[in-house]
């Protein structure tokens, strides 16, 4: 599904290198966490691998599928199947969220050659997805974002990418900013799209967050690297002791 290979990234403005020959691959089925301490290149990562257009990459390939997806813009990347939930939702005040649901499905749908859904259909697939991530309709009629609360918006995020089924989910710190409750719902929302023809990358700070969706695999990144992997042991490993043991061995 996914192989990075030798990734090198920088930062376009100033040229600040952020991903210094990183190596990761997941598989079709697979949930893979990425872990790191702050500053590691862990949100960076996200951003590049969905097309941000102020991050250049200056060395080595991303391949979706086998293909290569460097030469294809954010608009591309999301048609080809790649979803980004992001760490802090941002607000779009006038656009009400069901109406943004339903251009950025539409959208997908025509760039893949696909019919658009009516208004009966979109509303009733809508409808379906809403009530397994509890959320109220009339919050859907409200601008996207604007006023949500953290759970909120998260689970507005989650529903998106219910809807738009993409094939590589991108989780970037997902459990950022929710409560109990509102974490076992869009844990609930995600594991649901887990399926052999779907990978999701879960990026995140804490182990919490992965005993509710249990991965595959953990990396944990470090400089803009991979330094090392394992199962999902490791990150119990890294709960209890942090990360200084595993950045010593791999000086």
């Amino acid at each position: 599904m996914l192989e990075i290979k030798n990734l090198h990234a920088r930062i376009a403005e100033d040229g600040t290198e952020i991903i210094r020959g990183l190596n990761l691959t997941v598989r079709n089925g697979e949930v893979a966490a990425i872990m790191g301490p702050n500053g590691s290149g862990k949100s960076t990562l996200s951003y590049v691998l969905t097309g941000r257009e102020d991050y250049e990459v200056t060395e080595g390939d991303i391949l979706y599928n086998g293909e290569s997806i460097l030469d294809m813009d954010t608009s591309e990347r999301a048609a080809a199947g790649l979803f980004l939930a992001f760490q802090y939702p941002v607000e779009i005040p006038g656009v009400a969220t069901m109406q943004f649901l339903k251009v950025a499905l539409n959208e997908q749908r025509k760039a893949r050659g696909e019919e658009e859904l009516t208004t009966p259909d979109f509303i009733r697939k809508v409808k379906e997805a809403s009530g397994t991530l509890g959320i109220d309709m009339n919050m859907l009629k409200r601008p996207l974002n604007v006023g949500f609360s953290g759970g909120e918006k998260k689970r507005s995020e989650i529903l998106q990418m219910s809807l738009l089924e993409p094939k590589l989910c991108i989780l970037d710190e997902t459990d950022s900013g929710l409560d109990i409750d509102a974490l076992k719902i869009v844990s609930d929302g995600v594991n649901a799209l887990r399926s052999p023809d779907r990978a999701i990358v879960v990026i995140t700070h804490y182990q919490r967050l992965l005993e509710y969706i249990v991965p595959d695999s953990v990396h944990v990144l470090y400089k803009g690297q991979v330094i090392k992997s394992g199962d999902k042991s490791l990150a119990l490993e890294l709960e209890n002791d942090g990360y200084a043991n595993v950045i010593a061995d791999a000086a």
